[in-house]
């Protein structure tokens, strides 16, 4: 069985070129799929592009990106993890894109 992931994790998953920031939260990912949103090295904040750093990764969470990923079928290892703050601002962001008006 593989590693289950948490929410605010960073990934690096095979065939994608981006590393992928897992949003969803963690009782979701115990079935091995997960939510994630990639995170692009160039770019410009915007309420969707929210800026990230770690000690390896720095860059922009692209929030409109959501993608359903199954991690069964595919490799992948964990390369960091963001901060609580961090995590709390772009699930905030991902939020907003289903509000109501």
């Amino acid at each position: 069985m593989k590693e289950v992931l948490h929410q605010g994790d960073i990934i690096k998953i095979e065939k994608i070129k981006h590393p992928v920031l897992v949003v969803s939260k963690d009782f979701f990912n115990q079935t091995g799929e997960i939510i994630g949103c990639p995170i692009f090295a160039d770019g410009e904040p915007g309420a969707l592009h929210i800026i990230i750093e770690t000690e390896w990764i720095k860059g922009y969470v692209q929030c409109e990106k959501l993608a359903l990923l199954d991690l069964n079928v595919r490799g992948f290892s964990k390369i960091g993890k963001i901060s609580m703050p961090d995590i709390i601002n772009i699930t905030d962001a991902i939020q907003g894109i289903f509000d109501y008006i």
